[in-house]
């Protein structure tokens, strides 16, 4: 008989649906996290409101909507609103004095990856307004694009910085917008140093500013500059939730400092750079000294101001701001004793004030070179908030508590 025919073996189906149920059951248990971690947005946007109310710094949202499923949380919040509660040193002084400031934009979304929980990601729709309570707006602050990132959370955060490309500031008048402040780039950045500990932490910050102007506070800003600065600041007490004024005062406690490790600021053909170390006195006020080295001084005297004071005769007040202790008739009235001795001496000397000036600063440093560049390197000196140029007081500094 011929062999008999075998049949092949059918292969149990079973295995075939086993990687698709997975994948479902995969699907269903991402799902439901992803909806259970929407869920919980509230509770944790509450929970850091109330933390950062406690700071002086009170947050509020019009509108506030989850969505980005499934790889990620993205929180919309529309209307949103800060209000800023004794955060400046006259505020903790004198709050009526100092009324709550609130800032106002459009919109705000915040973004989590599900893959890096301890990241969040924010962007900000402009422009943003500022107001004194009950007053309308007086500065409105505008840019390009501006977005944040605050790295370990939800913990103490490790690392924040915050990026505007093109923002600008307006004073705002009856509606009318007046420049106060521009750059083409800015970044901010913060995080703990790597000696940081939790009874002793330190941090560190960085400024890097591109083709910025301040305008009304002093010539010298009024220019488009480039800042690169990085600075530690020591003595923190704890990051627990408080205003800024506060926060200073437990620095100056505690003996802390802002020590300046780099910084580089150009503006044109003149450069500075500066490093050394800041404290605080009693009274809120830096203190302390910079060696600066800058190449194209003899540049900057002029937006100092400084020439246009002896051009136009010398009020007691601004002598004060420039050269603290000089008596304003004492130099009107050697300038007006030039003139009757020889007529037009005293506006000569006036006109070439300047170039004293500078030499005078100049003997008060050493030579130096800067980038291939001749310079000179002299301190610049923080005395009780006033900033000195040698015996030239060049600036003030608010007390900041």
């Amino acid at each position: 008989m011929p062999d008999s025919i075998k049949v092949p073996r059918q292969r149990p189906l079973w295995p075939v649906f086993v990687m698709p149920a997975l994948v479902i059951v995969a699907a269903i248990g991402w799902s439901a996290f992803w909806f259970y971690a929407a869920s919980q947005v509230d509770h944790q946007v509450d929970a850091w409101r109330a933390r950062e109310a406690k700071a002086g710094r009170v947050y509020d949202c019009g509108k506030r909507s989850v969505a980005g499923f499934p790889f990620r949380l993205e929180v919309t919040c529309e209307d949103a609103s800060v209000t800023l509660v004794s955060q400046t040193a006259q505020g903790m002084v004198d709050g009526a004095a100092d009324a709550p400031i609130t800032a106002r934009l459009g919109k705000i979304l915040v973004i989590g990856q599900v893959y890096t929980p301890g990241l969040l990601i924010a962007e900000f729709t402009a422009p943003a307004t500022l107001a004194p309570r009950g007053q309308p707006p007086a500065m409105q602050v505008s840019w390009k694009t501006a977005r944040s990132s605050v790295a370990g959370l939800p913990g103490i955060p490790q690392r924040v910085a915050l990026v505007f490309d093109q923002p600008a500031i307006d004073r705002l008048n009856g509606g009318v917008a007046a420049p106060l402040a521009r750059a083409a780039h800015a970044e901010f950045h913060t995080q703990l140093t790597a000696v940081s500990t939790a009874d002793h932490p330190a941090i560190d910050v960085a400024v890097d500013l591109t083709q910025a102007s301040v305008q009304d506070i002093h010539p010298a800003l009024a220019q488009p500059f480039d800042a690169l600065i990085g600075a530690r600041v020591t003595g923190l007490k704890d990051f627990s939730p408080k205003p800024w004024p506060v926060r200073f005062r437990e620095i100056q406690a505690a003996s802390g400092k802002i020590m300046i490790e780099r910084a580089r600021i150009q503006q044109g053909d003149v450069i500075a750079v500066a490093k050394g170390a800041l404290g605080l006195t009693a009274g809120g006020n830096l203190d302390g000294e910079l060696q600066m080295t800058v190449a194209g001084f003899e540049k900057l005297v002029p937006l100092l101001g400084i020439e246009a004071l002896l051009e136009e005769g010398v009020p007691q007040a601004t002598l004060d701001r420039v050269a603290p202790g000089i008596k304003a008739g004492d130099v009107n009235s050697l300038l007006g004793s030039l003139d009757k001795m020889i007529p037009g001496l005293g506006k000569v000397v006036r006109q070439n004030a300047g170039a004293g000036i500078a030499a005078v600063v100049n003997s008060l440093g050493t030579a130096a070179e800067l980038e291939g560049k001749p310079a000179r390197s002299f301190p610049l000196r923080f005395v009780d908030g006033a900033v000195l140029l040698g015996p030239i007081k060049v600036g003030q500094v608010p007390p900041l508590f």
